[in-house]
């Protein structure tokens, strides 16, 4: 099985590309004002050094500053990151994973959630048949 591609991700590094995710894009100025108590300028610096490394995000030179961009569609990003929480929650098992979805204490799914969840199993069976 690949490697999901935001696993091994500090806190921090989770922090920034989920900003990166919701803006598309950003300077590291940016990143450190638009996270909760930020680090220093450097830290940040660092950090998508490092999250660029790690092969997650990429940079272009737009005059003396670097705007970075997630290398993943989000998509792409939130099955993967949903395949490993089944994986380490849930033993692998996407009822498990629905039923803890379902049964989640102080929140009720509305009758149109639980359509659109119903339908996507129809198409699902559908699919395998």
């Amino acid at each position: 099985m690949a490697k999901p591609p935001l696993d091994g991700l500090s806190r921090r590094e989770r922090q920034i590309m989920d900003l990166l995710f919701q803006r598309g894009r950003a300077t590291a100025g940016e990143v450190q004002s638009a996270l909760a108590d930020p680090p220093s300028y450097s830290t940040v610096r660092a950090l998508l050094r490092i999250l660029e490394d790690k092969g997650h995000v990429s940079h272009v030179q737009d005059g003396a500053r670097y705007v970075y961009a997630p290398r993943h569609d989000r998509e792409k990003a939130r099955r993967s990151a949903l395949r490993h929480l089944v994986a380490t929650f849930f033993d692998g098992s996407a009822e498990q994973a629905m039923a803890a979805l379902i049964d989640s204490d102080g929140r009720r799914l509305g009758d149109e959630e639980l359509d659109r969840m119903a339908a996507l199993i129809a198409r699902a069976r559908k699919e395998d048949a």
